[in-house]
């Protein structure tokens, strides 16, 4: 099968929307360039001025990234995320099937930088911030013994591996994610970000992105039940 690369489904002069591929990462880190960073690869592409990142996909985590393409509008879009604006849809596999067919999860999470990994915790302290997301199970799967569901993710709060900690503190860890206790090797984490919708920066007119995950493992179980 050849590698998933990036594609780009819409640009202008104020803004860029593309589809990262899980494995990528959404930006260089620690000052270094990365090749396989997808904001360094579309300005590989040749595209003129800066690309502004403007929010971030964990690297395992593949789908649809907005990034500006001025101080501007990359001002404008930062300010409309951190204020919720911004409608986030993902996609996610989990082992085993959740008990209600939908809810809306709240949690306490503290995010411990030393060990890249998000705990969900029981008071508000320093370093903890709330986090919510919904979710409506779409439908179930068997793989070699195991119960298998896929669900559409509504992102309310944008928290550092919020989905991923969230459905494993409940015993329903995202298949193929061993960080937060998946057992399943044969994939990546099966999370990806299938729906963006914003208001454009210069224009004010509503944009809507949408993309199904690659047909492979585990996203082709469930290839009739995909919105």
């Amino acid at each position: 099968m050849e590698p998933f690369v990036p594609k780009i489904l819409y640009e202008d002069k104020h803004i860029l929307v593309a589809v990262k591929p899980a494995g990528w990462l959404s930006e260089p880190g620690g000052g270094k360039s990365f090749p396989d960073a997808l904001s360094v690869h579309l300005q590989g592409q040749g595209k003129p001025g800066e690309i502004f990142t403007v929010h971030r996909l964990d690297k395992v985590v593949g789908g649809v990234m907005v990034f500006a393409r001025t101080g501007k509008a990359a001002g404008i879009l930062t300010q409309a995320i951190a204020q919720r604006t911004v409608e986030k849809e993902y996609l996610a596999v989990l082992r085993g099937v959740p008990a209600e067919e939908s809810a809306t999860l709240e949690d306490l999470l503290f995010r411990d930088a030393s060990k890249n990994k998000t705990f969900v915790v029981k008071r508000m302290r320093k370093g903890v911030r709330d986090a919510s997301l919904s979710y409506w199970l779409l439908g179930t799967a068997e793989k070699e013994g195991q119960s298998l569901s896929l669900v559409r993710v509504a992102l309310h709060t944008g928290r550092t591996h919020q989905i991923r900690v969230q459905f494993s503190s409940r015993g329903l860890p995202l298949l193929g994610d061993i960080r937060y206790g998946s057992k399943d090797k044969n994939c990546e984490t099966a999370l990806w970000s299938r729906r963006l919708r914003f208001m454009h920066p210069a224009t004010g007119k509503p944009m809507e992105f949408c993309q199904r995950p690659p047909t492979e493992y585990p996203w082709e179980l469930f290839s009739g039940m995909m919105p």
